[in-house]
């Protein structure tokens, strides 16, 4: 029996992650737009954008989605969704004052971390978030007890946290971050704080997880590496990171096949692609046509995970919220 010939390494090859693009939340709250406007007729205000990626936010704005950054922008009486990223109780609470009927698409693994933020705060620990400052999913789970909590915005960070009892201390996490850089960030505290407990669970989504173990699996192989996704996307920014911890010579993070440079291109031979959990599956098909046309045509899976999660939609979209948000608005 004749062994298949390995590719010659001058041969032009793709790796393509696998899994990659939406995961359950993203598609819930896209899925989540679409129905409202299916449902209630535009406009539907959605307060920032939904999910990370310039092409959804495009699409669902030509559909009649209106995105916001204040919930003061939204006229009273009207529907408001609040992102996959979550937000705090004093958004809910601001809505509330507007008269605004609202339908919630944040995220159940975000969710999740503010419930665990809730019941730390209620046993008086201090809880000490790692994220990145700014970020909407952290300034929504911070809100949910601001009091107690205290962002820890990556290792470095860790020599200026400060705590009120040393045997009364636990991390969480935004869920989007780079599982390597969450645990350098966790040994050192653990340094500082030996007493330091962990959330009773992961923090960073099962999506990300798998998204950067594949990048992991195929950096080491690529010269290039192509990650789809927006440079707000956190997810997408860490997948660059990871490729190029992982050995790859180079790697670019692009919102669509017209960004990608053929100057990149000059002296590889195989081209690692994957996406961000927020970006459509047609972005990247438009990133390995562009590829083929240049010779790249031998695309090769490389597969760490299957996902299957899927999440229900919001409780809202099964309620009359034209109606809601009327009343709500003749009662002000």
């Amino acid at each position: 029996m004749t062994a298949t010939p390995s590719p010659s390494p001058t041969a032009k090859r793709v790796l393509l992650a696998a899994p990659r693009g939406y995961c359950a939340g993203v598609d819930r709250a896209v899925i989540a737009v679409e129905k409202a406007l299916e449902q209630y007729g535009s406009p539907i205000y959605v307060r920032h954008e939904i999910v990370h990626n310039k092409y959804v936010v495009q699409t669902l704005e030509r559909k009649g989605a209106i995105f916001v950054e204040e919930t003061a922008e939204v006229p009273e009486g009207s529907i408001v969704m609040f992102s996959a990223h979550g937000v705090a109780p004093t958004v809910h609470a601001e809505a509330a004052e507007r008269g605004l009927a609202t339908i919630d698409a944040t995220c159940p693994l975000v969710t999740k971390v503010h419930k665990e933020a809730v019941r730390f705060a209620q046993d008086d620990y201090d809880i000490l978030l790692i994220g990145h400052e700014g970020h909407e999913e952290v300034i929504g789970t911070s809100g949910e007890a601001p009091d107690h909590i205290t962002l820890v915005d990556g290792p470095e960070d860790v020599e200026n946290v400060e705590v009120r009892d040393d045997s009364k201390v636990v991390w969480l996490s935004q869920t989007t971050l780079s599982v390597d850089e969450t645990m350098e960030t966790v040994d050192r505290l653990k340094e500082k704080f030996p007493q330091l407990i962990s959330p009773p669970s992961d923090d960073i989504c099962y999506a990300t997880q798998n998204r950067q173990i594949a990048v992991k699996q195929m950096g080491g192989q690529a010269d290039l590496v192509i990650v789809v996704g927006s440079k707000n996307s956190s997810n997408s920014v860490r997948l660059v990171e990871v490729a190029l911890g992982a050995g790859a010579r180079d790697a670019h993070l692009v919102d669509f096949a017209a960004e990608i440079d053929e100057a990149w291109l000059e002296g590889v031979s195989t081209v690692g692609v994957t996406s961000g959990a927020s970006v459509p599956v047609v972005l990247v098909e438009g990133v390995l046509e562009w590829l083929s046309t240049r010779g790249f045509e031998d695309v090769e899976l490389v597969k760490a995970a299957e996902e299957s999660i899927t999440f229900s939609l919001p409780k809202e979209l099964r309620r009359d919220l034209r109606a809601e948000a009327a009343a709500l608005g003749s009662a002000e």
